[in-house]
């Protein structure tokens, strides 16, 4: 994977949205990740992932996300997205922070728009990637590859 680029005033906007829903809806062993996506035309939407006592039943943040633009706007591309987690009351740093998609996120975003990029953890500082750096060789029906 390439170096991160670093983050635009757009991209810690994005952060930002992310940590606000999170901070809002957090609940200890229930919902703990957030995320927010820009559409290309510049929209904002956020969601909390919706954890299960069935884990599989269990939909992550970006996918509520995306759903919640797509619900708006149809398929309007996403320009960009981050995943931030909350941690739980026992964790001794209390900061939220920036967390990889996923691969079912991964394979998500790509499949909704392969020029998405994504801010992943970097280390002291979050970076921004291509999707395609996330899932290398990504799987494609028929005639797509």
């Amino acid at each position: 994977m390439k170096r991160p680029a670093k983050l635009s005033a757009a991209d810690r906007e994005l952060i930002a949205a992310a940590n606000a829903a999170i901070a809002k809806r957090y609940r200890d062993d229930w919902q703990e990740v957030g995320a927010a996506l820009r559409t290309r035309s510049g929209k904002i939407f956020t969601g909390v992932n919706l954890d299960a006592y069935l884990g599989r039943m269990a939909v992550c943040a970006e996918a509520v996300a995306l759903g919640r633009a797509v619900v708006d706007l149809g398929e309007a591309g996403i320009e960009t997205i981050v995943a931030v987690r909350h941690p739980s009351p026992t964790e001794r740093d209390q900061a939220i922070a920036v967390v990889s998609p996923c691969g079912a996120c991964r394979e998500l975003i790509f499949d909704y728009d392969p020029r998405a990029r994504v801010i992943v953890p970097n280390g002291k500082s979050p970076g921004v990637v291509p999707i395609g750096d996330l899932l290398p060789n990504k799987y494609r029906r028929g005639s797509e590859g």
